[in-house]
Order: structure tokens, then C-alpha cells, then sequence
């Protein structure tokens, strides 16, 4: 495959990722900057993979950029706000589009779309996240904060088959993950309580996420990930688990790997792949659950990027 795949954020931390996963798998990135040369640089790709956050100030542009070449977008978002923005204003766009394909957004998605197992309804759906540590990048830090002022501060829930804004403290409590009970932060709402319900009719989304992974996040620490391998990766460990509950039945699918940064690289890259190849390249706002075979997908990623644990019966 000798496709070019434009990457605007190319010099932030997922970015770097990016760029070297497309080295990886034979593809050829153009870096380039988010707003100056868009037109030129898009126009000479097959696809665009937007890495430039905060994404509320380039998601439209780069969006519009990819509809003037005629070429997919991807990005790797985990602004709620903006995934809700991009599902309402390009529902029928000439080009595929596909928001969140990152750690936060579109593993999810895919565990939950491998959890239902074909199913398209849910009473409930959770969504629990177990990081080992969390050092935010930058980025992470200036995104947080743009959604946080969007809101007003206030938390968000996914309940009666919608987004609720809620105000007060978020509650702390125990989850029972499969690697052992932990405490955790609920109502950790992040993009997949907007992928999974744009293509699954689910009455509410229950999300948590390690209290230390909380803590680290709002701790005063600019210091961002430290490398500690060849590839970049942090000593950071992840293992994520979404469990359905439908018609009396819970399913549950997990995941786990090394550094959230970095797993986002051969997702993102991989759905690139498949909607190049023909794969889900429909048209229009379409999230990666949606558009691909969950199992499949997840799977072919093999060990270098995560443990898949397909979906099975609790």
C-alpha cells in the first residue's frame, strides 16, 4: 500500500505515534500544520487523520479541507463536545468521516459493538477504565480545559438516551474488574458516550474510570509521559472493559495495553487502512463501531498494539 495520509498535529506526542505507525505499515505520512497549508497538503493524500487538538479549533476547518479534496477523514479526538458537533453538522457529508478513533471514543465503541455481538438495543452499557498511572500531555491539559469551560464545569452522564449535565462532585466507589476490584471515579463521561449511542439505541451509559488515573490527571504535574522504550511508549498500562446488558443477558469485552497515547496510533491508522481498502468507506458521520466488525478489527491488531478479550456471557 503506497497511499499518503495527510497528518495535521504530526509534532504532538499521538501524532509522533501516528506517523511512525503509518511508516510501519507502508504508508506515507505528509505532517503538516493545522490551518496554513491544508488545501496543499490534503490534496496531495488519500486520507486525513486530524491529531491537532484541541480539536474544537480543528476539527471544522480540516473537516472542510478533506470535503474540498474529496478524501476521508479520521481524527483522534476525545472532546465529547466536538464528536456531538461532528455527528450533527456532517451527517451528509460527501466524503466517510469517522470521529474518536482513540483510546477514548473508539475502543470503546468497539468493545461495547463486540459486547452486543450483532444486538443493536441495550438497556445498559458500562464502560470502566483501569490505568496503572496518568501523566496528560499537554494537549491532553488544553483540551480538558476548552470542553470543561464548553460545559461550564459541569460533569456529564449518559442517561434516558441522552447527554444530562450535571453539577457537584462526581462519586467515588469500588468496581469489581476481572484484574481485581479497585476504586474508581464514576461518571467519567468521555467520546464513546457519544460513538456507542450514535449507532446503538442504549438508555444509558455507565462510566468509571481508577481514582489514581483521576488524581494524576488533575494533579499540578506539567511534566506529560516519560519514554521508557524504543517506540516511545510510557511505563503507563491500561485495561479497559465494557460490559451490555440486554433482554436479562451481560456481555462483557475487554482490552489492555501499554500507553493510551500510543495505542491510539494503530487504531486510527487501521480504520484508515480498511476505509482505503473499501471497507466502511460509506459515506457521511459514521463512528468506527459502526462502520467495521468489532472482532475482526480489534483482533487484527494483534500484540504489539493490545489484548483483545472477546466479547463472552457474565
Amino acid at each position: 500500500m503506497s497511499e499518503h495520509i495527510a497528518v495535521p498535529g504530526a509534532a504532538g506526542r499521538t501524532g509522533r505515534f501516528v506517523v511512525a505507525e503509518l511508516h510501519r505499515r507502508g504508508l506515507t505520512p505528509i505532517p503538516c500544520d493545522r490551518t496554513t497549508d491544508l488545501d496543499r497538503a490534503l490534496h496531495r493524500a488519500d486520507a486525513v487523520i486530524n491529531c491537532a487538538g484541541p480539536f474544537a479549533a480543528t476539527a471544522e476547518p480540516v473537516i472542510a479541507a478533506a470535503v474540498r479534496a474529496g478524501i476521508p477523514y479520521l481524527d483522534v479526538t476525545a472532546e465529547l463536545e466536538v464528536v456531538t458537533d461532528t455527528f450533527a453538522n456532517h451527517a451528509g457529508a460527501a466524503i466517510p468521516i469517522v470521529p474518536a478513533v482513540a483510546f477514548y471514543g473508539g475502543l470503546g465503541d468497539l468493545l461495547a459493538t463486540a459486547a452486543l455481538g450483532g444486538v443493536r438495543t441495550a438497556e445498559e452499557i458500562v464502560v470502566a477504565y483501569a490505568l496503572s498511572s496518568w501523566r496528560p500531555t499537554p494537549g491532553t491539559r488544553a483540551t480538558g480545559q476548552v470542553s470543561a469551560q464548553r460545559r461550564g464545569g459541569r460533569r456529564i452522564v449518559y442517561e434516558g438516551g441522552r447527554l444530562r449535565y450535571l453539577d457537584g462532585a462526581a462519586p467515588r466507589t469500588t468496581y469489581p474488574f476481572t484484574i481485581g476490584a479497585q476504586a474508581v471515579v464514576g461518571e467519567f463521561t468521555m467520546a464513546d458516550s457519544v460513538t456507542i449511542p450514535s449507532h446503538v439505541d442504549v438508555a444509558r451509559i455507565e462510566t468509571y474510570m481508577t481514582s489514581n488515573a483521576v488524581d494524576d490527571l488533575r494533579a499540578d504535574d506539567p511534566s506529560g509521559p516519560v519514554a521508557v522504550d524504543a517506540a516511545g511508549r510510557s511505563a503507563q498500562t491500561f485495561h479497559v472493559e465494557v460490559v451490555t446488558r440486554t433482554g436479562g443477558v451481560s456481555r462483557r469485552a475487554t482490552a489492555a495495553g501499554r500507553d493510551i497515547y500510543a495505542v491510539t496510533a494503530p487504531l486510527v491508522v487501521e480504520a484508515a487502512v480498511r476505509i482505503l481498502a473499501g471497507e466502511g468507506a460509506t459515506t457521511g458521520v459514521a463512528s468506527a463501531g459502526a462502520r467495521f466488525d468489532p472482532d475482526d478489527f480489534l483482533g487484527s491488531l494483534g500484540p504489539h498494539a493490545l489484548a483483545f478479550g472477546r466479547a463472552e456471557t457474565v
